[in-house]
């Protein structure tokens, strides 16, 4: 079987979410670790795996892949008898659970990325955070997790009864808000708060975290 291999940064949300797709796998990969900081991201061997210059890049033999909800895609579905399943054989639930990878992407991730960077990014550099932004993006952020928190009443995961890729997806982003002040957002929504529980104590994810410690 080919070496699987993704080049990242371990800190990167969105490294960390092909990561943590692979750990619920249990599959085997080699981690190639990209300085960002010297800009390794930017460099002509970088630029040949992903030619926007963005962590991670994926390699499945000669199958090379960037975008890291596409990447957690195509793992879910060519090894489909691995691990945890993350995607739904029925084409119906399937369709549902797409719903709502969709809507992390496109509903979630916008406010919640901003507020990782104004709550946890900017403090790392040496930045200023901006309040009023703070505040505006905790709003529109509590507006989704309203929906959420309505979805999470019907269903355990947000895709279904069984955790998938829609719910995978989320954890990135919410391991750096759950150490920041916008941890209140999840914390007063019960249903939400149980599935955050849920998901973030899965033993794949702690693995995750782990890599940034090594």
């Amino acid at each position: 079987m080919a070496v699987l291999k993704v080049h990242g940064s371990p800190f990167s949300t969105a490294t960390m979410r092909v990561v943590s797709a692979l750990y619920e796998k249990g599959l085997q990969f080699e981690f190639v670790s990209i300085d960002m900081k010297v800009g390794q991201h930017k460099s002509e061997a970088f630029l040949a795996l992903n030619p926007f210059g963005q962590v991670p890049a994926f390699e499945d033999g000669d199958l090379k892949l960037f975008e890291s909800r596409a990447i957690t895609q195509y793992i879910a579905h060519e090894y489909a008898s691995n691990g945890t399943q993350l995607i739904c054989p029925d084409s119906k639930k399937m369709a549902i659970m797409s719903v709502w990878m969709e809507v992390e992407a496109h509903q979630y991730d916008p406010h919640a990325a901003k507020l990782c960077f104004e709550l946890c990014i900017k403090p790392m550099l040496g930045l200023t955070t901006d309040p009023a932004a703070v505040e505006d993006l905790e709003a529109k952020l509590g507006k989704v997790l309203d929906v959420y928190e309505a979805r999470l009443t019907q269903s355990k995961y947000l895709g279904g009864d069984c955790l998938g890729l829609a719910d995978l997806h989320h954890l990135p982003t919410l391991h750096y808000l759950l150490g920041s002040s916008a941890k209140k957002l999840f914390d007063s929504r019960p249903h939400v708060s149980a599935w955050v529980a849920d998901i973030t104590a899965r033993p794949a994810w702690a693995k995750v975290i782990a890599m940034q410690k090594s």
